[in-house]
């Protein structure tokens, strides 16, 4: 194979483990390196976001990268435990474990669990455009709200504070700044030092700032224990088989509602980083595959007691700069990290807590760039969706914050699509084209005892009744109407509501001595009316691929 048809064939959007070649391998190979040094101590430090033992996120580490590797499709996508579901985890084991004191760590495991079998039921039910219920502007509202929340966490470990719990921010800022008298110097100065090196390392070009501050850290581990330091502690990596926790017959309900939140978080945010990438490098994308596949890999993390897991954009980012070609980096990755556990366990035992903070916030600060709700601002579209993203997250907590900002989104899709939006359309100039004659008012003319309107939402049950409301209000506004053209190019379908309003209008307009015909039909709309067979709209009025057809041909 000549050195073209290397770089082709590692450049294809079909590129994986089963075709590469020599080029591909080394890439991938030197991609692994890199970003296993990088991926060992986030899984770590997510652990600790989800209050579980520090394994929970290297067992979920392993078991994404191979599930993944094996039967994904992305060559850029690294699965592993990601700060938003760790978060979300963290919150939902406190809600179920309650007073009677369960085991998280076995709750975890079941919510994992109910993550991966939702997983797996909306790929078999090919449901690939679920993260589409997710709005960008909730997904970056709430990525930023999140930062926030998981940053101000992060902070007593960062400094040597007691831990704080729930999620309510006021209130952790209250705790925090309560609990400042007992910082600890050594603590905070190892933390700020460790953060301020990953900061200065992010403008060094190849500069490892996560495995240089793990290093770093782990040299001084003696020194910084012996002065009240907090090391990472005992990692087992032992499979264990215990059962989970399952939901008591009051429980089923609200766990469900947390794995369909995880799913949602995690399927979000993968599909948004895999289709990122297979857009920038012309890869193909199956959504559906990836459901299944993620489902997979969350029932094999969740059987070893491991943390939910998805394509997380900063892994994922990390693993396309490296040079990765195929799935191949991310199992050479596993592999790296593989040896790492064996051979070097009890030094990465050794990794300060507070490095682990620093890792964290260093992760997730990408996400505080206000930068990312400019283009809202100026295009004056959906600000004050994101605003109630960051806003219920901080003042909700994160669960809750997630489902309201949805919910809020959903609403004000609702109340955009239920506006009765009709335009009056009129000829421009001596053309064939008809616009609004309010936007234009000086270039187009109606046509004498001719009305043509043209809602401009698909209609539906929200908004058809307002919008022959209105209708009806401009054909009693015009004296000396014969004929009413009805543009209904923006409606795809019609539901039972917006048929009978039509067919209501049509009766009226009939009664009224006007003829009503309708323009600009999609085929399932106009096999539909023609099915309906409505008196006042014979199959003749619905054949008019255009306005021009129906303004001229009977005119």
């Amino acid at each position: 194979m000549n050195a073209r048809s290397a770089s082709a064939s590692a450049s294809s959007p079909n590129a994986s483990i089963d075709s590469f070649s020599t080029a591909t391998i080394g890439a991938d190979f030197i991609a692994g390196l890199s970003i296993a040094g990088l991926l060992l101590p986030e899984a770590v430090a997510y652990s600790g976001i989800a209050a579980l033992p520090p394994q929970a996120g290297v067992i979920a580490l392993f078991a994404g990268l191979v599930c993944y590797g094996l039967f994904g499709r992305s060559r850029y996508a690294i699965v592993s435990a990601t700060s938003s579901s760790a978060a979300v985890l963290a919150a939902g084991t406190l809600a179920l474990a309650g007073a009677n004191g369960a085991s998280r760590a076995l709750i975890a495991s079941m919510l994992v669990l109910l993550t991966g079998a939702c997983f797996l039921i909306a790929g078999a039910a090919r449901l690939g455009g679920l993260s589409n219920l997710i709005a960008r502007p909730v997904l970056r509202g709430f990525a930023f709200g999140l930062a926030c929340v998981i940053a101000l966490k992060q902070l007593p470990n960062l400094v040597g504070l007691p831990a704080l719990h729930g999620d309510f921010m006021p209130l952790l800022l209250a705790n925090l700044l309560g609990h400042l008298p007992l910082l600890q110097p050594v603590t905070a100065l190892a933390g700020g030092l460790a953060l301020l090196l990953l900061f200065v390392s992010e403008r060094v070009h190849r500069l490892p700032g996560s495995l240089l501050v793990i290093v770093l850290g782990i040299a001084a581990s003696g020194w910084l224990a012996e002065h009240g330091v907090a090391l990472t502690g005992t990692i087992q990596l032992a499979p264990d088989w215990a059962l989970p926790t399952w939901p008591s017959t009051d429980q089923w309900l609200p766990s469900v509602e947390l794995a369909a939140a995880l799913l949602l978080i995690l399927y979000a945010e993968s599909y948004s980083s895999i289709r990122s990438f297979a857009l920038k490098h012309g890869d193909a994308v199956n959504p559906n595959r990836d459901l299944l596949v993620l489902g997979i890999a969350n029932v094999v993390s969740g059987v070893l007691h491991g943390m939910p897991v998805g394509a997380g954009y900063s892994a994922t980012s990390a693993n396309e700069a490296a040079g990765a070609r195929s799935r191949l980096a991310g199992l050479i990755a596993m592999a790296v990290m593989l040896l790492m556990v064996l051979l070097l366990l009890r030094w990465i035992e050794r990794i300060p807590e507070p490095v682990l903070a620093a890792i964290v916030i260093h992760a997730v600060s990408k996400s505080w760039r206000l930068a990312v709700f400019k283009p809202y601002l100026r295009w004056k579209r959906d600000r004050l969706v994101a605003l109630a993203a960051v806003l219920a997250v901080l003042t909700l907590g994160i669960l809750n914050g997630l489902l309201v900002a949805i919910a809020f989104s959903l609403i004000m899709l609702l109340r955009q699509l239920s506006s009765p939006r009709l335009s009056v359309l009129g000829q421009l100039a001596d053309s064939h084209d008809f616009v609004s004659v309010a936007l234009h008012p000086q270039q187009t003319r109606e046509l004498e005892g001719l009305l043509i309107l043209r809602p401009e939402e698909p209609l539906f049950f929200a908004n058809a009744e307002t919008v022959f409301g209105v209708a009806r209000q401009h054909v009693e506004a015009r004296a000396g109407l014969r004929r009413v053209i009805l543009s209904l190019e923006a409606s795809a379908d019609l539901d039972s509501t917006a048929l009978e309003a039509l067919a209501d209008f049509a009766t009226w307009t009939s009664a009224n001595d006007i003829v009503l015909c309708v323009a600009r039909l999609k085929d399932d709309v106009r096999a539909l009316l023609i099915l309906a067979a409505l008196p006042q709209l014979p199959e003749q009025a619905l054949s008019y691929w255009s306005v021009a057809d129906a303004a001229f041909v009977q005119s």
